[in-house]
């Protein structure tokens, strides 16, 4: 089967450099990285009364791995407001959690090497359960200062109305 059904001389898997994530209807700015969309589903052994000393295996509870973004340090705010709506310190008692609407989905995007959107994820229910504002700054580094949130989440789902893109070609100059 080919792997690619649009693109048939195609035969490199995506690169993985090229991303968006959007949230809010928004690109969120300066994502300059996403771990992996993980699940693993636990495993339940079983055996009759009657059977050999073999056991049977059958699946169980479904979990979804966390999912952390990570950036450069900007003004953008929306790493820190949406962290906040999880724990706000100082907001108030009774009011450091916003229940209406801490959970959001958001939508992982990957783009080919012409940066045309190739596959897209959905991503459900996903609240902050970690924020890094800042990292260890150190006066002897040369590194970009990165902030990071890790996102829970109830588990994503391949947006399939996006579909293979056709690739450009590129015609070769003629000799003159």
């Amino acid at each position: 089967m080919a792997q690619f059904t649009v693109n048939t001389e195609r035969f490199d898997p995506y690169k993985n450099f090229k991303f968006r994530v959007k949230w809010d209807g928004k690109y969120v700015a300066g994502v300059s990285k996403v771990s992996a969309l993980k699940r693993t589903t636990e495993v339940v052994e079983h055996r009759e009364g009657g059977d050999p000393s073999s056991s049977r295996r059958s699946p169980g509870r479904t979990k979804y791995e966390p999912i952390t973004l990570e950036r450069g340090v900007t003004h953008d705010k929306e790493f820190e407001i949406w962290a906040n709506k999880v724990w706000n310190y100082g907001s108030g008692l009774g009011s450091e959690v916003s229940l209406k609407d801490f959970r959001k989905p958001i939508i992982i995007e990957m783009y080919n090497e012409a940066g045309q959107l190739a596959i897209a994820y959905k991503v459900f229910r996903c609240w902050v359960s970690e924020y890094q504002a800042l990292p260890d700054l150190d006066a002897n580094a040369n590194a970009v200062a990165i902030q990071t949130i890790k996102l829970e989440n109830e588990g994503w789902e391949r947006d399939y109305v996006v579909s293979e893109p056709t690739e450009p070609t590129f015609d070769e100059p003629s000799p003159t």
